[in-house]
This record gives C-alpha cells, sequence and structure tokens, in this order.
C-alpha cells in the first residue's frame, strides 16, 4: 500500500508539472508585448523598406500598445542590418523589414551575409510587390521589346543595360531577360537608381529594369518610354503597358517582381508571430494606408507566414539559379 500511494503521489505530481509547465508559452503570448519592439529596416531611410517600417511603426504600435522603434542599419544590400536582427533574441521585441534583396539574392551574390535567409527568420507577412519597368530612351531606335531582342540576339554585348547596383533586382531582371532570350547583354552597374536613369536618359546605356515608383517620373514627363512591366499583370501605375510574359520568344514565363515583407528571428514563439500578423494584416486594410502604398506602385499582399516561407523559398531557389547562370558574384 506504501508503495502504491507513493506511486500514485509521484504520479499526481508529474501532472500537475505538465499541467503547470504546459501553459507558460500562452501566458507569455498573452503578456507580450510589454516594452518598445525593435524594427530594423537594413536600408537607409526614404526608401520603400524604410516607409513601410515606420508606417508600421505607427500602426502596429498603436493595436500593441507600446512603441516600435525603427532602427536604420544600412550596408551590403540590406545584408548588415539582416545579420544583426538574425542575432536578436527570438522573443518578439526585435522584427526586420526584408526584401528581394535581403532574404532571397543576396545568399547567392555575396560570398559571406552571416545569416541564412530561410533558416534565420520567421516569416511574418507579405506586404506587397512591386514590377520593374523596362524602359529606353524617349528618341531610342528600339521601339518595342522585339526591337530589343532582335538586337541582342545578333551578338553578346550587343545591349547595355544597367541597374542599381550588382546583385539588386534591376541587375537580376535584366540577366534573367538576357537568359530567357537566349542572348548576352552588357550590364553597367550604378551606384543607385538615380544615376542609372540619368545615364539612360542621357544615352550612355541603352535601357534599364527599373522600380516603376522611381522610373515613372520620367516616363511622364517624355524623356523615357515604357516598353513592358515585369510582373505578370499590367501595373496599376501603367495600364497600358503591356508584361513582359506577353511577348513570347521564351518569355512566356518571365516573371520579376520587388517584395517587402517582415521577418522575426527563428525560434520566435507562433503566438506572437500570429499577434503580429493580424496587427499588420489590418493595418493593410485601412484605407490612407492603402491609399499611400498604391501611390508608390506597391501591390498589396497580406500574405500570411506559411504561405510567405513557401513563397521565399521559392524566391531564394530561382534567384541561385540565375545567378549561377549568369556568373554573378561580388568577391
Amino acid at each position: 500500500m506504501k508503495i502504491a500511494r507513493r506511486q500514485f503521489l509521484q504520479s499526481a505530481a508529474g501532472m500537475l508539472a505538465v499541467a503547470t509547465v504546459a501553459p507558460l508559452p500562452a501566458l507569455a503570448a498573452n503578456a507580450w508585448p510589454d516594452r518598445p519592439i525593435n524594427y530594423v529596416v537594413p536600408f537607409a531611410p526614404g526608401g520603400a523598406t524604410d516607409i513601410l517600417g515606420r508606417m508600421y511603426a505607427q500602426y502596429v504600435g498603436q493595436a500593441l500598445g507600446v512603441s516600435m522603434v525603427v532602427e536604420n542599419k544600412p550596408g551590403t544590400g540590406g545584408s548588415l542590418g539582416t545579420a544583426y536582427a538574425a542575432r536578436a533574441k527570438p522573443d518578439g521585441y526585435t522584427l526586420v523589414g526584408g526584401t528581394i534583396s535581403s532574404h532571397a539574392i543576396n545568399v547567392s551574390i555575396y560570398p559571406s551575409i552571416g545569416y541564412d535567409p530561410v533558416k534565420s527568420f520567421t516569416p511574418i507577412i507579405l506586404t506587397g510587390t512591386l514590377p520593374n519597368v523596362l524602359v529606353v530612351r524617349a528618341n531610342s531606335d528600339y521601339k518595342t521589346v522585339d526591337d530589343l531582342i532582335k538586337k541582342a540576339r545578333s551578338k553578346n554585348d550587343a545591349l547595355t543595360f544597367g541597374s542599381s547596383g550588382v546583385g539588386s533586382s534591376q541587375h537580376l531582371a535584366g540577366e534573367l531577360f538576357a537568359q530567357d532570350i537566349g542572348a548576352h547583354m552588357l550590364h553597367v552597374p550604378y551606384k543607385g537608381s538615380a544615376p542609372s536613369l540619368q545615364a539612360l536618359a542621357a544615352g550612355d546605356i541603352d535601357l534599364l529594369f527599373d522600380n516603376i515608383t522611381s522610373a515613372l517620373p520620367l516616363i511622364q514627363s517624355g524623356k523615357l518610354r515604357a516598353l513592358a512591366v515585369t510582373s505578370t499583370q499590367p501595373a496599376a501605375m501603367l495600364p497600358d503597358v503591356k508584361p513582359l510574359k506577353d511577348f513570347g520568344n521564351g518569355l512566356e514565363h518571365y516573371e520579376v517582381v520587388s517584395w517587402q515583407a517582415v521577418f522575426a528571428p527563428t525560434g520566435t514563439p507562433r503566438p506572437i508571430i500570429d499577434k503580429l500578423y493580424a496587427a499588420m494584416h489590418a493595418t493593410l486594410q485601412k484605407p490612407e494606408v492603402r491609399k499611400r502604398l498604391e501611390g508608390l506602385g506597391i501591390t498589396i499582399s497580406g500574405m500570411g507566414p506559411d504561405e510567405l516561407a513557401a513563397f521565399q523559398k521559392a524566391e531564394v531557389a530561382k534567384w541561385a539559379a540565375v545567378a549561377a547562370k549568369g556568373h554573378i558574384k561580388l568577391h
């Protein structure tokens, strides 16, 4: 009887311990947040990632009842600040604004970025996407996409295309275009979007794949002509400009969209991720937010953690293949 009683007491104690320990993650999530949240923007102030970070800081901070502080840590195409966020404690108090560069392309371009874009992070939300636009000078001899294709196929480096830097979405968009049509174009990198647009307008290069937001003023002023967009559907800002995939010649599956998302360090509890997603998704439904993002040319998504995880993995694989085939690597 003494043995049976001892076993019963031990079993009861074990069940009590389980009952006591099991709810702790939920309790921790319910208590979160109780202090300011750090939102890392791995780019300089003023760009799209920074604008979105400050937007989330305002609305999500209000929804959660705490301050959300934006911290700009630019460098290495977004990798410096992203590596910093990857090393943070996974407690929901450090987030990072991720992009096609920081969370898909850079791992295949740079020799070491200090993190794994997939394994080091838990996805929260895909804020939205932004197409690039294929532009030439308004007085260019190349009037159509077919004109460019014919010239590019005539000989290697027959066409020059610019970008905002090696490994940028503009660079990869041009490289993918060349690969899909079976040609080779000469890449001319610049230090940012503005210098590359100026070079195109001045006649220093033949064409450019640039973000629609930055290229639009020069298109509207008549200095540049838009030949196609890189998304699979026409862009709201340029509704009469066809997607590249509609031109055939190997471009049937062509698609390039820059994207903006939010991530947390791997290990952040799922209840916290879900709470962040709910607040961010609600932010994207606000009329004033939608108006501002659409004004930037961003197609709002709101894709959740699981869908974003699958999308990101596909993007990493896609750009790894393009970079390898094009021998694109920074040393």
